[in-house]
């Protein structure tokens, strides 16, 4: 009886340690996964031509090339968004992408001065890979800037911040970046993301510096997200050369010291630049890294996962 006892113990002991030893596998941590929360589709070769690239002969690039680069990156997801000045283009994009599971959504381009920017909206907002608009000054004829105070440009984000989509402001600049804290404070309920924010680097003049800072800090208080979305290249660096770490540590040491963990966002696909990120917000936290890489692009941009690879809170 005693033996069987022993037997007994020995055997419940041995597949308890066997479960917990099957536990420790599975929460063993993977790679973190990558959304690129930026990147362009165009197709040059259209009967209709396409406003980009700027390149001459440039060769499209279309859903199956983003997968045919994302895939070697580490990339499982994307958000597409728009360079094209072309409102039919925004629906040539859905109609792709459409296909295309590890394109999560896009950002497109509606004109909130134009007087048919609430018809355009109403109807690609029913779409639920159309996840917001890209506005600042993309092209000549956007300049949220000079804009600012028109009382269209305000009626028309109210009723775009009606609809819980995301306002990306794009591209950076001092004025722009004051212009994106009077535009919240005139429409409080928007959800914005700076796009590409660390390309403007850090202002060398002291008194500019202070005032960008000081809004972007007013910026983080009314939980803006940035994408920090490449390395910013010193004016000696080589063209064509490997990036360097030490290019990139004083602007996105700015960038984290404003906005922390919780409102980073990160986009693209070169596994240099990607490695090197990496290393630098692993070095915060694990949980830093994930944030920066995926978790926080879903508050911003309320994409959807479409492919079993992609990850969900």
């Amino acid at each position: 009886m005693q033996g069987c006892m022993i037997d007994t113990l020995t055997t419940r002991r041995t597949l308890l340690a066997a479960s917990a030893a099957g536990a420790v596998a599975v929460a063993a941590p993977g790679p973190i996964p990558i959304i690129d929360s930026h990147f362009h589709l165009y197709d040059p070769t259209r009967p209709q031509g396409s406003p980009f690239p700027f390149t001459p002969n440039a060769p499209p690039f279309l859903p199956k090339h983003f997968r045919e680069s994302a895939i070697p990156a580490g990339v499982v997801g994307g958000i597409k968004v728009e360079a094209s000045p072309w409102v039919e283009d925004n629906l040539w994009v859905l109609m792709m992408i459409e296909s295309e599971p590890m394109i999560t959504g896009m950002i497109g381009n509606l004109d909130p001065l134009k007087p048919e920017f609430r018809e355009y909206l109403d109807r690609y907002r029913k779409n639920k890979l159309f996840l917001g608009i890209r506005y600042g000054n993309v092209w000549p004829v956007h300049d949220m800037v000079a804009a600012i105070d028109r009382p269209e440009l305000i009626e028309n984000m109210k009723a775009f911040a009606a609809t819980g989509l995301t306002l990306e402001v794009a591209n950076p600049r001092v004025d722009l970046t004051r212009a994106t804290l009077r535009l919240i404070d005139k429409v409080p309920d928007l959800r914005v993301v700076l796009g590409h924010q660390q390309a403007l680097g850090i202002p060398v003049d002291a008194a500019v510096r202070k005032q960008y800072t000081a809004d972007l800090e007013e910026l983080r208080k009314r939980k803006v997200y940035v994408k920090m979305s490449g390395l910013f290249r010193s004016k000696t660096a080589v063209a064509g050369s490997a990036p360097d770490p030490n290019d990139y540590k004083p602007v996105a040491d700015f960038l984290w010291d404003i906005f922390g963990e919780d409102y980073l966002i990160f986009a693209g696909r070169n596994k240099t630049v990607i490695e090197i990120l990496r290393s630098y917000f692993q070095a915060k936290s694990p949980a830093a890294a994930e944030k920066y890489f995926w978790k926080n692009s879903i508050p911003a941009f309320r994409w959807i996962r479409r492919d079993p690879g992609q990850p969900q809170l």
